[in-house]
């Protein structure tokens, strides 16, 4: 199955904890998998394959999002012709841009392969205090919880993650201080809306954008993220170096205040149940302001 010196060289990179996944008949894929240590929570990175990424890297396009969304592919890939893709009909800018990316994804392979193992070895020196920091801030065991999640490295700057199927999607291009400080972001929608459905008894198809619910748990993330444990190993924490949440947050004012001095002075005053009641009842009452806003800074419009 392996050339002479390969099952070597993998044991000498990871150890006893991974796995190989036949892919195809003739690709098989490399996944590093590291076993929680008396309950904390535990995050599989993975790289998911072409087809995954490729899916994934359709969806803002197939949907007629807004250039705030779509652009970052063409910056990312200078090998796509903005404009000549732009110029097609969606079938068949649907195959140029497949055709061309399949062909990058066949030399970063590797990249992304070892991008995994380095992740993941990062997040091991991490995870502790995440666990204990999340699972302070909203009073749940979070490795009990959370001891399975997954993290699908690819190819499109776009990172959605999916709640009940308990996996997201991190940018490959990131380091692996980005790459758990992304995940972080991620991790924290994940409990905040396992505690938002036990306090309000709604449904998990309520919570995606461009649903308040989503646009709340987005402003969120950085009064959640200040805790020194989590925003100590977040390079983009700081304003200054991108932030945590979207930027068109930073200046959105509600009721003539900033918005998310408003939320992070409820958040630190607060139990974090009445938080969630309090800061949704406050977007309720500025949802026209919050959109507007959203929507000048998107370049589109939000139902």
């Amino acid at each position: 199955m392996f050339y002479p010196g390969v099952m070597k060289r993998i044991s000498e990179l990871f150890g006893d904890d991974y796995y190989i996944a036949f892919t195809g008949i003739s690709e098989a894929r490399l996944h590093v998998k590291i076993v929680p240590e008396g309950g904390i929570m535990d995050i599989q990175f993975t790289n998911p394959g072409a087809d995954y990424m490729i899916r994934q890297i359709m969806l803002p396009l197939s949907e007629g999002e807004t250039a705030f969304w779509t652009e970052p592919l063409y910056h990312f890939y200078p090998e796509l012709d903005r404009d000549y893709a732009k110029s097609l009909p969606f079938p068949e800018k649907k195959s140029y841009i497949e055709h061309t990316l399949r062909a990058a994804y066949l030399k970063l392979a590797d990249t992304i392969d070892a991008k995994a193992a380095l992740y993941a070895a990062y997040w091991a020196e991490c995870r502790a205090q995440v666990t204990d920091a999340l699972s302070e801030a909203f009073q749940v065991d979070c490795a009990g919880i959370f001891h399975d999640l997954r993290c699908n490295l690819s190819m499109s700057p776009i990172a959605p993650r999916y709640l009940q199927e308990k996996y997201f999607d991190v940018f490959y291009l990131n380091s692996e201080k980005g790459a758990i400080g992304s995940s972080i972001h991620e991790i924290i929608h994940f409990v905040w809306f396992y505690v938002w459905n036990q306090v309000f008894g709604d449904s998990y198809e309520e919570y995606e954008r461009p649903s308040l619910k989503w646009i709340l748990s987005e402003m969120v993330v950085e009064s959640i993220m200040r805790d020194p444990r989590l925003c100590s190993i977040n390079p983009y924490f700081p304003r200054e170096e991108g932030g945590c949440i979207y930027p068109y947050f930073f200046d959105l004012e509600a009721g003539g205040e900033l918005a998310l001095t408003v939320l992070d002075q409820m958040y630190r005053e607060q139990p974090i149940e009445e938080f969630m009641k309090n800061s949704y009842a406050y977007c309720q009452k500025h949802e026209t302001e919050i959109r507007r806003h959203i929507q000048e800074a998107e370049g589109g419009n939000m139902a």
